[in-house]
């Protein structure tokens, strides 16, 4: 997924550790025009920029898409991070740079690695009458954020634990392992819980972890939180408690601290404005030339790109 704000803000980011149970607010942000659909993103914020390596956290529907655009982002590139795409409901069919043609499709992860540089398009299918599903993008470490790009693709068994419907897509949860390959210890799992139900996870205690709660209402850390809302934990525990107080579906996501700075610009991951720029140049090159350089061979079905906005007319300089 694009950042398709025209302004995007600059940030530098740490993993500073925070407050137990912090409840992050969501905010609304378009995708697109004025018939394409909102996201609410609760991460980066200023109260929160990392959880581990999580570093962007879009949540979007349910959505009726069959009476508006749906999902529709153009040819758009990515460095220095990792793409996870979870759906709950629908479809988006995604091409990339490298030559990957795949589809997003409910309880099935797609892992998409930049690295030094990708470029990708999604899109709604035809048949998809509802959208509802989150994007999420971790930030490669400074030793694996020169590595080639790739894709992964990963259908998690469904299994009950103790009463409770669980995917695990990345890392390890209650048994269950995923071999979506992650550059930092990483974990993220999709949890259903039925009203009144209580559940207790061991955990691995160096990780921070996040709770987003898809629907219902959950209490987690001491704290209550609604659809939308994300519970941040700083590491240092080693089980997460969950109780529904409506029948609920959440994303556990967790890992270890990153430890270093990051600045995140329109759809880059960074370490300086000087390099931030010059993806911003490269890409404008290669999408208005069609020459594959750092981003890839376009896809021959990519009727449009999407251009990056402008730099501020400041330096990019670290926050906070």
């Amino acid at each position: 997924m694009s950042n398709l704000e025209a302004a995007p803000e600059e940030l530098t980011c740490t993993s500073a550790p925070n407050d137990r149970g912090r409840v992050l607010e969501p905010r609304s942000v378009p995708l697109g025009g004025p018939r394409a659909m909102s996201v609410r993103r609760t991460l980066p914020q200023r109260a929160q920029s990392l959880i581990g390596a999580w570093c962007f956290v879009d949540h979007y529907g349910p959505d009726d898409v069959s009476a508006t655009d749906g999902m529709r982002v153009a040819g758009h590139p990515h460095t220095g991070l990792q793409t996870v795409s979870w759906l709950f409901r629908g479809e988006i069919e995604h091409r990339d740079t490298t030559g990957v043609h795949a589809y997003v499709r409910p309880g099935e992860v797609n892992l998409m690695t930049a690295g030094t540089g990708i470029a990708h398009s999604e899109f709604s299918t035809p048949d998809t009458s509802v959208l509802h599903g989150v994007q999420l993008w971790l930030a490669l470490p400074e030793a694996a954020r020169s590595t080639a790009p790739g894709f992964e693709h990963y259908a998690p068994p469904t299994v009950d634990v103790d009463g409770a419907r669980m995917l695990v897509f990345l890392g390890s949860l209650a048994g269950q392992t995923s071999p979506v390959h992650t550059f930092t210890p990483l974990l993220g799992a999709e949890i259903t819980l039925n009203a009144g139900q209580e559940l207790r996870l061991d955990v691995d205690p160096t990780f921070e972890h996040g709770v987003l709660v898809d629907r219902g209402t959950v209490v987690t850390a001491g704290v209550t939180a609604e659809a939308g809302r994300l519970v941040h934990r700083p590491a240092g525990a080693d089980t997460v408690a969950l109780r529904a107080e409506a029948d609920a579906r959440v994303l556990l996501l967790g890992g270890e601290p990153l430890g270093e700075q990051i600045v995140m610009w329109w759809n880059f991951v960074g370490r300086s404005h000087d390099e931030i720029a010059e993806y911003r140049r490269e890409w404008e090159r290669e999408r208005t030339s069609r020459t594959p350089g750092r981003f890839g061979s376009m896809p021959a079905e990519w009727e449009q790109t999407i251009p990056a906005p402008e730099l501020p007319n400041v330096r990019l300089r670290p926050r906070g």
